[in-house]
């Protein structure tokens, strides 16, 4: 039986943006522990650290994290990477209907130290209503007999925090796959529009704004949903960027249409790879929890840039003991700034989100997803 202690106190923190409250030396404590173990369980990681210049015990004295060598996330869509506790692990995997995947485990501590993370950050901002039944709408693919897809993994969690009272779905089973259900979404808006009780809207954008658009279209009059509804978005766009909608159109239209006030409509990042989870602030910027430190790395050398750099998203977080993915670089684009120049009232660093960097055969479920409104 493995064990992981200063891991496991750095992700039971409570207050998940007050660096202030995380005991001196415990994330470089976390960190060199998870490593350690690596190097020690899961073949090939030794061999990956000496490769990149560092001996098995140089992460115990380690206190620049970006200085661990990390693994590009679509890596992951080639070899699926274990440690012994992720051989008979929760397997989820990346993409959608087709395209390459990534498949990575996690371990019942993995999984339940980045739920955690969600719990407190939904506790933060008062998402957390539990006395309060909710419609969902789910801008995702209606689940299979099992749920194994990343994406509608976190959605199904998410529906957690609020009791369900019903559930629509934007991608219904068809059975030989899945299909956008545009009319039925806005069946469902506004049978929810009508029962009164607060709307939890949790998904791919790009549903919500396709649906927008043809309310528009065939003149379905504008809807009034409760007034503490919420909209969570993640999980990406189309595949082409040039189609993506700035989130401050997304959201003025969301509030002309459906009657959700700006605020409470918030963009999250994450990925079945590094599941730690970045949501907006107010001021509808991505902070960096304590259970994580992000990096940017210059695309062509993975050196480290400074704030205000456009590149690579490069993130550390020791929560995971299934695979070596506590060190990743994603092929994101992004742009670090401090804390204090958001004016939200966080301290935590936060970055702004440019899209994906890759133009290969890479696919994320966006992607995949996005398809389905391609055929339609």
């Amino acid at each position: 039986m493995f064990h992981f202690p200063h891991s496991d106190a750095l992700c039971a923190l409570t207050q998940p943006y007050c660096p202030e409250s995380v005991p001196a030396g415990l994330f470089d404590r976390a960190m060199a522990e998870i490593s350690r173990f690596h190097s020690e369980h899961t073949p090939g990681y030794e061999h990956w650290l000496k490769a990149n210049g560092l001996n098995v015990a140089d992460p115990d004295s380690l206190d620049d994290w970006s200085r661990l060598p990390p693994i590009f996330a679509s890596f992951f869509k080639q070899q699926q990477l274990l440690s012994p506790t992720g051989a008979d692990a929760l397997e989820l995997t990346s993409s959608g209907t087709s395209g390459q995947k990534s498949r990575m485990r996690y371990d019942e501590r993995s999984l339940a130290a980045a739920q955690y993370m969600v719990e407190r950050i939904f506790h933060h901002y008062d998402w957390d209503s539990p006395q309060t039944p909710c419609n969902y709408l789910l801008l995702s693919y209606e689940p299979e007999a099992s749920i194994t897809l990343g994406t509608s993994f976190t959605d199904q969690f998410l529906c957690r925090f609020a009791p369900v009272n019903r559930v629509a779905y934007a991608l219904r089973r068809t059975g030989g796959g899945h299909e956008f259900d545009g009319f039925g979404v806005i069946s469902a808006l506004q049978s929810f529009a009508e029962e009164g009780l607060p709307v939890r809207i949790i998904g791919f954008p790009a549903f919500l704004w396709q649906t927008l658009q043809r309310m528009q279209a065939t003149a379905v009059a504008n809807l009034q949903l409760a007034t503490d509804s919420l909209a969570l978005f993640g999980g990406g766009w189309k595949t082409s960027a040039a189609q993506e909608i700035p989130r401050k159109h997304l959201y003025e239209r969301i509030h002309h249409q459906l009657g959700i006030e700006p605020s409470r409509c918030r963009d999250g990042y994450g990925a079945v790879e590094h599941p730690v989870p970045y949501f907006e602030c107010a001021h509808h910027h991505f902070h960096v929890p304590v259970y994580s430190k992000v990096f940017v790395r210059n695309p062509s050398d993975f050196s480290v840039l400074p704030y205000g750099r456009p590149g690579l998203l490069s993130a550390v977080s020791p929560y995971i003991s299934s695979s070596p993915a506590h060190a990743v670089v994603m092929s994101d684009l992004i742009t670090l700034h401090p804390g204090t120049s958001c004016g939200c009232g966080l301290n935590s660093d936060w970055f702004e989100l440019h899209g994906r960097a890759a133009t290969n055969a890479g696919r994320s479920c966006a992607m995949a997803a996005s398809e389905l409104l391609g055929r339609h």
